[in-house]
């Protein structure tokens, strides 16, 4: 193989029956939300899942804002999620009027830390949001007994974690409500798209009418009532069948495609784990009870100073790689709140040392070692050991992780 041929950073792939599913779904003459494919998918994550009703929504961030609806978010009203997520998740709430209340993370899994969490509930607090940070599980157990013992919902962003385990029960079977991502960076895609989950078999019917533009829709081609009118908000929150159709082949290849990424994952972990304690790498931490859904992989290098020049050491020689969340509590939005340094110290330290490495399912074992030689290669160099050294140094003296 050539050495300079380009390794992407991601590759969104096909399993072979998207387009048959998608000429069917023209074929059915019904190619908008609702039909034939979007019901098999609803079914599907049900059953796969365990819970009590899916919807297919344009994105994972419809689903939450679906979610700031169907909680009732005002202003005023404070919702308690990491600092170290997507935007989405706190532009949801923020558009219902609310603050976003940023928690810290966990060193080990990068998970929103449970044992915060209590210290900013008050009584504005209107929702717990826990995201399953590289589809590697937050401490539920405890996230649930915080929101029972408050009065609380937890929240299970999903959006990395579609058939991770914790304690043998999937993600997003948990919280209150849960989200999906099909986006092309995920296990299951469709382009864009995602899922809003219930599990709390209340909130189903005005969620179903949320998402079919406030009106009773659903209800009406049910023959459950005589007119079809406007009766609440809503947007439209469905995508097409096109999108369904190709999804289903997708959901429908879950084996096929989880195995492809466990594979690509260990391997990774393996390989690394010799080399992490000589160029003081941090590598993720999936703990015991927890099965990973194999959703990406990082490392965490001794400074930023590093990070950065591997990032451009790597596509120096045409491998992608990319960083993850800078904290949102450091963003202008987030300091429009008032928020300020040292408010999430290990978001802080975590998020600019993080690098994420290519990962998509047919990775190669070729290509996975061609990448794992050019960050040992770089982390060889003189001039990175003197970095690695001192940073590591001045991390000892000052005692932080």
């Amino acid at each position: 193989m050539d050495p300079f041929t380009k390794i992407p950073f991601n590759l969104p792939e096909t399993v072979g029956l998207e387009f048959d599913y998608m000429r069917e779904a023209t074929e059915r003459r019904h190619i908008s939300g609702d039909g034939y494919f979007t019901r098999l998918c609803h079914a599907w994550l049900e059953k796969e899942l365990g819970v009590h009703k899916a919807l297919l929504t344009t994105s994972c961030t419809a689903a939450l804002e679906m979610i700031g609806i169907l909680l009732d978010i005002r202003p005023g009203d404070e919702v308690i999620l990491p600092s170290f997520t997507f935007v989405s998740v706190a532009n949801a709430f923020i558009l219902r009027g609310a603050k976003p209340v940023f928690v810290d993370i966990r060193p080990n899994t990068l998970n929103i830390d449970d044992e915060l969490i209590e210290g900013h509930i008050t009584k504005r607090t209107k929702a717990i949001v826990a995201v399953h940070y590289a589809g590697v599980a937050c401490e539920m157990d405890r996230l649930l007994v915080i929101g029972n013992k408050h009065g609380i919902p937890v929240i299970e962003d999903n959006a990395h974690g579609l058939f991770g385990n914790y304690h043998g029960r999937p993600l997003g079977s948990f919280g209150s409500f849960a989200t999906q991502s099909f986006h092309e960076t995920k296990n299951f895609t469709c382009g864009e798209g995602g899922a809003l989950i219930i599990n709390d078999p209340k909130c189903v019917d005005r969620a179903e009418i949320l998402w079919e533009k406030g009106t009773n829709r659903r209800k009406f081609f049910a023959g459950v009532t005589e007119k079809y009118t406007w009766v609440d908000v809503g947007s439209s929150f469905l995508p097409s069948e096109l999108l369904a159709a190709f999804l289903f082949a997708q959901l429908s290849s879950r084996d096929r495609i989880q195995a492809l990424r466990k594979a690509v994952w260990e391997y990774y972990f393996s390989e690394l784990t010799a080399r992490a304690a000589r160029f003081k790498i941090d590598l993720p931490h999936v703990p015991a009870g927890c099965d990973s859904a194999y959703h990406l992989f990082f490392i965490i290098l001794p400074a930023q100073e590093i990070r950065d020049q591997l990032i451009d050491w790597l596509r120096s020689v045409q491998i992608g790689s990319a960083f993850h969340y800078p904290p949102l509590h450091l963003s202008p939005m987030g300091r429009s709140f008032g928020y300020k340094e040292g408010d999430c110290p290990m978001t802080e330290r975590v998020s600019v040392r993080l690098l994420r490495l290519p990962f998509y399912n047919s990775l190669s074992r070729t290509d996975q070692d061609r990448i794992i030689s050019a960050i040992c290669g770089f982390c060889e160099t003189s001039q990175s050991q003197k970095m690695i050294r001192s940073k590591t140094e001045a991390r000892i003296s000052n005692l932080t992780p």
